[in-house]
């Protein structure tokens, strides 16, 4: 839902949007200090638990030991846009997760079997469609229509000593395939499941907020080496036909979609340990489905021109690396130190709008005297827009001289992030990120289609993140 157009002026826009974010900025400066003196009006043991709720009164410890694990937690933002985009303006967004996992040994006897289930309750809005245009990065990783929704449900079963597991159930490839143990520290959701993959595949892939049904099988022969593959249905939203977001047609998590579609995701695995550990991942992926031409219609004419519906190419895959590596130690300590990740992604620019993707970045792990778990990390992340998509705007400004949009080209995101954490179950993240071509350099969406256009302007976001464990 869009919000009201501010009748003050564009100052007065820009003032609405600048105020709440830096309030947001003097509680995530403010609220580690506070946490400080509070600790010495309360139990200690308040300061190094867990969870916030503690053991329950050896209540949950008791349910672990029987089988039974129970987790709780919230995740709460403030972003804002202050400039740049389709316009400026604050959002609130929250996630909270419930989470379950039954150990069916302890239970029932069933070695080696464990059943694992999720959910969400999402509520707040994001700034892609609300401020920023459409951009190919969410600016947040939990940024998600809002619903309360079953997320994963499965079941998996660990044989030959633990070198084999296979899950059944709905799964999110996100889980598990394309991830950077260094990106995951960084709150725009490309370092997550990567932007390729979010702008390629139908409704996003089976990724967060949206799992599928499928099956995961993964091989650990020795510490060094892993393979993984996951082979899921290829449309996590489910039927086509209902409301344009497909998160709505899903809103539940319960449509367990099983088309004629299928998602396949492969990937290999190997790790150095040392001193200086590192891991490489190479991987791959196909989808049996249908993709629109990025410029031809079903005639093999220009689209643009016709106005006719994008000829439908049969099938789309891609391939990726990731590579994790710590860069130097502190002397005498086990986690803290410079890390550095990079990941690369490719996929066929003749049906999919992003044909090549990277990012890369720094993390320093315990920077500051005290502060060891506190992490300061510095993001980078690019897509490029395909030649044929290219052409196709080209195509659009030529045969409308009078009405020309601008043509695409690329996508890039920077963001600087401190994660504090403030005890072991409450972390508070100042962020700011630099959106550079919202949208692979887009005309404003609520632009005038019957006049010239120029691009959004780039974006700066400015926001602060808490997270709570229960």
């Amino acid at each position: 839902m869009r919000a009201r157009a501010d009748v003050s002026g564009a100052m007065g826009r820009r003032r609405s949007g600048i105020l709440p974010i830096l309030t947001a900025a003097g509680i995530a400066i403010a609220m580690p200090s506070y946490g400080q003196d509070a600790k010495a009006n309360v139990p200690a043991s308040l300061w190094t638990r867990d969870s916030l709720t503690g053991d329950w009164n050896g209540e949950r410890t008791s349910l672990t030991e029987r089988g039974v694990t129970v987790g709780l937690s919230e995740v709460a933002e403030v972003l804002g846009n202050a400039t740049g985009g389709q316009k400026s303006g604050t959002v609130f967004t929250g996630r909270a997760e419930l989470d379950v996992d039954l150990d069916l040994d302890k239970l029932v006897g069933w070695k080696g079997a464990t059943i694992h289930v999720n959910g969400f309750q999402i509520h707040g809005r994001g700034l892609t469609a609300d401020t920023l245009g459409g951009n190919l990065f969410d600016p947040s990783n939990i940024e998600a229509t809002r619903a309360t929704r079953l997320f994963d449900a499965y079941l998996e079963q660990s044989l030959f000593d633990d070198t084999l597991s296979i899950r059944l159930g709905q799964i999110a490839a996100d889980d598990e395939f394309l991830i950077s143990d260094y990106a995951g520290a960084f709150i725009n959701g490309t370092f997550g499941w990567a932007g390729i993959m979010a702008a390629d595949l139908p409704n996003g892939g089976p990724a967060y907020p949206l799992a599928t049904p499928g099956v995961r099988i993964k091989w650990t022969p020795s510490k060094s080496f892993t393979w993984q593959t996951a082979v899921i249905s290829g449309d996590p939203a489910g039927s086509s036909v209902g409301d344009d977001d497909p998160q709505r047609r899903n809103h539940d998590g319960l449509t367990f979609s099983l088309d004629k579609d299928v998602f396949v995701i492969s990937e290999v695995g190997y790790s150095v340990a040392g001193d200086l550990p590192a891991s490489f991942k190479l991987g791959g992926w196909y989808h049996s489905g249908k993709f629109d031409d990025q410029r031809y219609d079903s005639d093999g004419d220009l689209a643009a021109v016709s106005g006719a519906d994008l000829y439908q190419r049969r099938g789309d895959y891609g391939f990726y690396a990731v590579a994790d590596k710590l860069l130097w130690r502190e002397d005498g300590t086990e986690g803290q130190g410079l890390g550095a990740f990079f990941r690369i992604g490719g996929a066929p620019g003749d049906r999919n709008l992003v044909p090549f993707y990277f990012d890369t970045g720094l993390n320093y792990t315990g920077l500051f005297e005290g502060r060891d778990s506190d992490i300061l990390g510095l993001g980078f992340a690019f897509a490029k827009i395909s030649d044929r998509a290219r052409a196709y705007d080209r195509d659009y400004n030529d045969a409308n001289p009078l009405a020309t949009r601008p043509v695409r080209d690329f996508e890039a995101a920077l963001e600087l992030s401190y994660s504090y954490v403030a005890a072991p179950w409450w972390t508070i993240q100042p962020d700011v990120q630099y959106i550079i071509h919202p949208a692979g350099f887009s005309a404003d969406p609520n632009a005038d289609a019957s006049l010239p256009a120029a691009a959004m302007k780039d974006a700066l976001v400015i926001g602060v993140r808490t997270a709570i464990q229960f």
